[in-house]
């Protein structure tokens, strides 16, 4: 979500000699909402077709709440000079709980971000995973890029597993795992991270579910 804002800020600040920077924050939103209506409609026509995304435990509607608090908390981030240029900070939600990433010089502006986004409606918890320090270098991103890359593969091609309920964020080679998952499920997911060559730790953003309901959800769709 970071890069995508950010380059739509970019775009959009081409034009900063005629446009306030509240009507670039306009501008930005209004994109940012097409991407996500975008993406509801490839989202619902896949579905339509028994597309993989099925395997997300979120309801759509969740899934969609989800991108609009991303969006609305990067828009948040922007609006706040000392954030948006002091920091590299990336924000990530999943079933409305919410995980920052990235790099603040202070910790004073690490609890400023946090503080911003907690007002945010609908939000039911923020995970604050913001590192103090300087911001990761080109490079160091790229590989974080190949790190999430390698570990979905990963989990993609182990049979009987999953994948597609885990989201993997990575942010200076430490992994994050988001899910609606069982605990066998959490320990797996984990223990595939541990082991992709590059992964300095994992953390788990696990939300737990039980197994038996699972289970009864899959035999509901099969009846």
């Amino acid at each position: 979500m970071r890069i995508v804002f950010k380059t739509l800020i970019s775009k959009t600040m081409f034009f900063k000699k005629t446009l306030s920077k509240k009507n670039i924050f306009a501008v930005v939103i209004i994109l940012s909402s097409f991407m996500l209506t975008g993406c509801s409609g490839l989202f619902i026509a896949g579905a339509a077709g028994g597309a993989a995304s099925s395997q997300d435990r979120r309801t759509l509607p969740t899934q969609l709440e989800d991108s609009s608090i991303e969006i609305k908390s990067m828009a948040t981030l922007f609006e706040d000079n000392r954030l948006w240029k002091g920091t590299n900070i990336d924000v990530v939600s999943y079933n409305t709980l919410v995980l920052l990433v990235g790099q603040a010089p202070t910790a004073s502006l690490k609890s400023r971000a946090e503080r911003a986004i907690k007002k945010i409606p609908k939000i039911r918890k923020i995970y604050n995973q913001i590192r103090i320090a300087a911001p990761v270098s080109f490079f160091t991103s790229r590989n974080d890029e190949y790190l999430t890359t390698k570990v979905k593969s990963t989990m993609l091609f182990t049979e009987n597993f999953p994948s597609g309920k885990i989201k993997v964020v990575t942010e200076n080679s430490e992994v994050f795992l988001l899910g609606l998952v069982t605990q066998n499920e959490a320990d797996k997911a984990v223990e595939i991270a541990r082991n992709i060559n590059g992964v300095k730790k994992v953390i788990k953003v696990f939300e737990m579910v039980d197994a038996a309901t699972i289970q009864a959800e899959a035999t509901e769709l099969i009846n």
